[in-house]
This record gives C-alpha cells, sequence and structure tokens, in this order.
C-alpha cells in the first residue's frame, strides 16, 4: 500500500492530494475489515472444532458404563435393577433421564463408581427377530377375501373387537380370547384373513413361519420367542401371525434326541408366553397349521387358543364370490361367465383361482391382445388344476 509520506505534496493540488489520502484510507479500512471477518470465522470454526474434542476427550475420560435391567421402580427417583454380573442394587435414577422409560425390563446403564442410572439404553433383539416380515398396516381389507363370511365373523368377534371396543369387554365382565387357531388345506384364505383383519384394526402385522423358532443351541428357540412378543408389545397394537405352527407344537413324544428336547423347550416358552404371564396388552396371536390333527392338546386348551377356525376347500357360490375378486382389474371379453368358471374349477382353493386368473391373463399376453378370452381361461383352468394334479401325486408317491 502506499504510504503518505510517498506522495509529492508540490506537485499536487492540496484539494486533490486529500481526496486521494481519504480515498487511499477508505480502501485500507476496507482491507482491514475484510481481514477482521475471515479472522472471526476462522475462530468460530477453531471453537467448533475445540469444542467437539473437548467432548471426544470426555467421553475417552468416562468410566465404561454397567448394563443392567429395570426390576422395580421406586418413589424419589429410586429402582431396584439387576446388574449384567448378577447382583441386584437399589439406586437413584438420574433426573435427566425420561422417566416413562424406566420401566420394568428395561435395559439401562449404570455409572460404573455411584451405580446411579445415567441411561437407557435400547432393548436387545435377534437379528431374525428383527428381521421378521413386519407390516405397520397391511393393503388387505375384508373386501379382498371372498367365500368367507363365516370365518370373516368369526375372527372380527375374537380379534377385531378386543382391539376396537375393548370397553364393552369391560361393561360385560368376560377376558377377551387370547388366541385363535386357523387350521384347513394350504391356499384357502388363512394368512389373507390374518392380514385383513390387521388392516381393519390398524395394527402392525407381524409374520414368521414357526419354523424358524426352531434353533441349533439350547436356549435359542425360547430367547427368540420371548424376544418375539417383547417386539409385539413395543409394536402394540399388533397381530402376531404364525404360520404353519405345528412346527414346534406338535403331540410331545418320548424322544431322546437333543434336537426333540430342544422344539419342546421352544413350545413350553410359547405356551408360557400365552398364558399370560406378563400382560401382552393390545397384542393378539394367531396361528395357521394345515394339520390340526398333529398338533399337542397342551396348546388348544381354554386360555391358549379359545377359538378354532376352520378353514374349508370353497364350495361353488365361494368360488364365484373369489373369481369376482380377482376379474376386478381384469379387461375382460364379453363371453366369461362366472357361473361356468365355478362349475369348471370344483376342489379348487382361493390360490388356485388367483393362479388361473393370471395364467388366463398372461395367454392373453402372449397372443397380443388386450382383453382375456373364455378359452384363456380354460386354458389356464387346465394347466394351474393339472399342476396341482402331478404335485399331490408326487407328495404322496415320492
Amino acid at each position: 500500500m502506499t504510504d503518505s509520506s510517498d506522495i509529492d505534496k508540490s506537485k499536487i493540488p492540496e484539494d486533490s492530494y486529500l481526496a486521494s489520502y481519504v480515498k487511499q484510507l477508505e480502501e485500507r479500512i476496507r482491507g482491514l475489515e475484510n481481514e477482521r471477518g475471515a479472522i472471526e470465522s476462522e475462530r468460530a470454526r477453531l471453537e467448533r472444532e475445540l469444542k467437539d474434542l473437548r467432548s471426544e476427550l470426555e467421553k475417552l475420560k468416562s468410566p465404561p458404563l454397567v448394563s443392567a435391567t429395570i426390576l422395580d421402580t421406586l418413589p424419589d427417583n429410586k429402582a431396584v435393577v439387576q446388574s449384567s454380573s448378577g447382583p441386584k442394587f437399589l439406586v437413584e435414577i438420574s433426573k435427566f433421564l425420561d422417566q416413562g422409560k424406566i420401566q420394568p425390563g428395561a435395559k439401562v446403564g449404570l455409572n460404573q463408581r455411584t451405580l446411579n442410572v445415567v441411561e437407557v439404553l435400547p432393548s436387545e433383539k435377534d437379528p431374525s427377530v428383527r428381521g421378521m416380515e413386519i407390516e405397520e398396516s397391511p393393503d388387505v381389507s375384508y373386501d379382498d377375501v371372498g367365500g368367507l363370511e363365516k370365518q370373516i365373523q368369526e375372527i372380527r368377534e375374537t380379534v377385531e373387537l378386543p382391539l376396537t371396543k375393548k370397553e364393552s369387554f369391560e361393561k360385560v365382565g368376560v377376558e377377551p380370547p387370547h388366541g385363535v387357531l386357523l387350521h384347513g388345506p394350504p391356499g384357502t384364505g388363512k394368512t389373507l384373513l390374518a392380514r385383513a383383519v390387521a388392516h381393519e384394526t390398524k395394527a402392525t402385522f407381524i409374520k414368521l413361519i414357526a419354523s424358524e423358532l426352531v434353533q441349533k443351541y439350547i436356549g435359542e428357540g425360547s430367547r427368540m420367542v420371548r424376544e418375539m412378543f417383547e417386539l409385539a408389545r413395543e409394536k402394540a397394537p399388533s397381530i402376531v401371525f404364525i404360520d404353519e405352527i405345528d412346527a414346534i407344537a406338535s403331540k410331545r413324544r418320548n424322544s431322546s434326541t437333543s434336537g426333540d428336547r430342544e422344539v419342546q423347550r421352544t413350545m413350553m416358552q410359547f405356551l408360557g408366553e400365552l398364558d399370560g404371564f406378563e400382560p401382552r396388552g393390545d397384542v393378539k396371536i394367531i396361528s395357521a397349521t394345515n394339520r390340526p390333527d398333529i398338533l399337542d392338546r397342551a396348546l388348544l386348551r381354554p386360555g391358549r387358543f379359545d377359538r378354532l377356525i376352520e378353514f374349508p376347500i370353497p364350495d361353488k357360490e365361494a368360488r364365484k364370490s373369489i373369481f369376482k375378486i380377482h376379474k376386478r382389474g381384469m379387461a375382460l371379453d364379453e363371453s366369461i361367465n362366472i357361473d361356468y368358471l365355478a362349475k369348471k374349477t370344483e376342489e379348487a382353493t382361493g390360490a388356485d383361482i388367483k393362479a388361473i386368473c393370471t395364467e388366463a391373463g398372461m395367454q392373453a399376453i402372449r397372443k397380443d391382445r388386450e382383453k382375456v378370452t373364455k378359452s384363456d381361461f380354460q386354458k389356464a383352468i387346465s394347466k394351474v388344476l393339472m399342476e396341482k394334479d402331478t404335485d399331490s401325486q408326487e407328495v404322496m408317491f415320492g
């Protein structure tokens, strides 16, 4: 920057010299202000970095927390806890924690020196439990279920009403059913109806296959059952649907194999949860099986599965109703007669009828037509039912 002493005053008129000098000073001020802004910005960045480093240093200096489980809560911010090492303690609860989360069974972190509760830990669950098929609200309604009017009425009474009209049961003074068992041949609508009732009650739908609870190591299956019910309580109102329940609940025999004994332990844990040693709240249990004849009698006594709902092979009227549901969005030729289709699909299940409608549509697509004709349905019926008969023969004769 040019200093004022470098300017030859004798060669510049006095007014011009002053104007130039003022301009130089203004430029100098602007430069200093820009430098100050840059320095303040750098200072703020360094202060943030220093704060983060100090916070990280405090975390490294702080002692590790002791994992514990809340056994009971007491007045004056006190609780009885059991540490992960085994002993039980009467401890203080930090006033900075959300007291609503401090409930019996909650996982917490204890300060190593004072043993005060300083943090609420997330509940531990097996990855396979967290990975169960969960639908917050299925998109299937009763209108999507055909030919099962009697079954819909029964499941509404045993599952929907206890969730939507709890006060009615309280006024009458009766306890709602604990569990519902759906039984019948494959493809008759058991899973579909379970999803529909979850939709109508706006409940979370949790589905698993019972064979997933059969584990290799002792105690693993029982632990998964406990965690499954814990997940259902967290997601309440919820409906737990256990398909192929006979995988863990078949009749007990005097077997000496360790695998059979582990399956029986898993079943005993499941029966204990059904008995309701801990209140399940807005959690309803629906199970399904194709073989009700092999289930253990302990599972079917009142207080566990109170209602058994049969799903038979649909009759002609039921098949007509199912065809009407599946042809809603299809572009059909005028020659198609629902009575004819229902008559030609004797012994077909709801799943078979859905497959027939899909195959009929594929027949039209293969021939580059925009509408499905009667001949398309005839070919689809022959193909689907013939494949079904072939599969049945392979199962019978190996």
